[in-house]
């Protein structure tokens, strides 16, 4: 266990850490609201570990939704990810075996955390990225076992908690808006999703509208990639 690592890593990752327990909690309540307890939480967010997936798979649950259809919706919802993918092929390139767990554990808030955060000195590069992205999991499965325990023994109204997630999403993008100067990757998002809205409406635009901003994205990436070096020139 590298401890060095694991230090650097963790004040990065508190931020997740609050955020994790509160949004884990909630799903963990969702959950054993539906009738399942406190180890299906725990067992779900360690080998599916996908929050807004998580969510949906609640509503799946409930209703009894044939496999097709669980499948279909979930790469749906977690298509996103393919654009996340991408963009972090250079971060894990020579990570050896510790690659399948970064691709396996990359979630929104990890994605954030890997573009932005830096390794401090002495610590190596890719022993820093594997502890937030594990740190990360840990935090979402101990908040999931805590809300799946508390249904159980206190009794919720769950009615609304699946806003947690959205209101996380939220912060995230202010704090990326703030972190960066050049915003026209968000705005292009923005303009996409909107027209992608209006076009196809809000149960059928998720697919076209991420085709749309990965294709936008591959298309301008050339021009950022300049400017960016130009502004470090």
């Amino acid at each position: 266990m590298n401890r060095k690592a694991i230090a650097a890593a963790f004040p990065v990752t508190v931020p997740v850490l609050m955020g994790y327990l509160a949004i884990g909690i909630a799903f963990g309540l969702m959950l054993q609201s539906i009738g399942y307890g406190a180890l299906w939480a725990g067992f779900m967010s360690l080998v599916i570990y996908a929050g807004s997936g998580q969510y949906l798979g609640v509503s799946l649950l409930a209703m009894g939704a044939p496999l097709t259809q669980v499948a279909l919706l979930t790469f749906i919802v977690n298509f996103r990810h393919l654009v996340y993918g991408l963009s972090l092929l250079e971060k894990v390139r020579g990570m050896g075996v510790r690659k399948l767990y970064m691709i396996f554990s990359l979630t929104d808030e990890t994605y954030a955390l890997l573009s932005s955060a830096k390794a401090p000195e002495g610590v190596r590069e890719h022993d820093f990225y594997f502890w937030i992205a594990l740190l990360n999991q840990s935090y979402w499965i101990a908040g999931s076992v805590l809300g799946a325990v508390a249904g159980q023994l206190l009794g919720f109204d769950t009615t609304g908690v699946d806003f947690a997630m959205t209101a996380l999403f939220i912060v995230i993008a202010v704090d990326q808006w703030r972190s960066y100067s050049r915003h026209l990757p968000a705005l292009l998002g923005g303009a996409a999703t909107l027209v992608c809205l209006a076009l196809f409406g809000p149960d059928n635009m998720l697919v076209p509208a991420l085709a749309v901003i990965m294709l936008v994205l591959v298309l301008v990436r050339p021009g950022l990639e300049q400017k960016k070096g130009v502004e470090r020139a």
